[in-house]
């Protein structure tokens, strides 16, 4: 299975996240993150889809059928073309006095913040790429990972043109 990253510019009326989101599960293909907001344009919602497929066939596929949808204005595979991923996550990590130090030190090499902090956990959050995410989880592993909350990937193309454009 390949993942690719889908940018879905949509007109920003309720119901469209869910004909988006069930038209790719009727069709049995996994969504691995989904994501949607507001866009310079008010009017212009955008959904990043990221899809795992078999074959370049079943992603011209859904790229097809969204095409069809009638509130769906622009897709555009950004997993073809230079352009900046991210994504976020915040995990609950349980922290005693003797590993706080340690915990600290994690958090620095990732880049990441601790946003909060209790008698017996930290909060720690950090935006990157999904390698970066996944690494910073492997780590905390041995720290006892009380929760995760991860948005899935965004992205934005590189250069002067917007998705809207190409």
């Amino acid at each position: 299975m390949k993942k690719y990253l889908l940018a879905v510019l949509v007109d920003n009326k309720p119901g469209v996240l869910t004909h988006v989101s069930g038209l790719i599960s009727r069709r049995a293909f996994n969504i691995e993150s989904i994501s949607a907001g507001y866009t310079e344009e008010p009017s212009i919602t955008r959904i990043n889809i990221v899809v795992s497929v078999e074959s370049e066939n079943e992603l011209d596929q859904v790229v097809n059928q969204l095409g069809k949808l009638i509130d769906v204005i622009k897709i555009v595979n950004l997993s073809k073309i230079p352009a900046i991923e991210r994504e976020l996550v915040m995990i609950k990590v349980k922290a005693t006095k003797e590993n706080r130090a340690d915990l600290v030190g994690v958090v620095d090499i990732f880049r990441a913040q601790i946003v909060d902090v209790t008698s017996e956990n930290v909060v720690i959050e950090l935006t990157g790429t999904q390698g970066k995410i996944d690494a910073i989880c492997e780590v905390l592993k041995d720290y006892e990972i009380v929760e995760i909350a991860r948005t899935g990937a965004i992205a934005l193309s590189r250069g002067p043109v917007p998705v809207k454009k190409m």
